[in-house]
């Protein structure tokens, strides 16, 4: 299980509706988005939010 806060559920979910153009309960439910793709969603949200971090430390 992979943990996450609530800003970053937020930017998963909005990526998800970026890529399948509709809400992201709706492609979930619908199958949309594979156990795979959800993964390397979350793992890009991470990634994103580290190196936000990164930068404002090195600012």
């Amino acid at each position: 299980m992979i943990e996450t806060t609530h800003e970053e559920r937020m930017e998963i979910d909005l990526e998800i509706e970026q890529r399948k153009n509709m809400h992201c309960d709706d492609a979930m439910e619908r199958g949309q988005v594979s156990e795979e793709e959800f993964l390397e969603i979350v793992n890009l949200i991470k990634k994103r939010k580290k190196k936000k971090k990164e930068i404002a430390y090195v600012v």
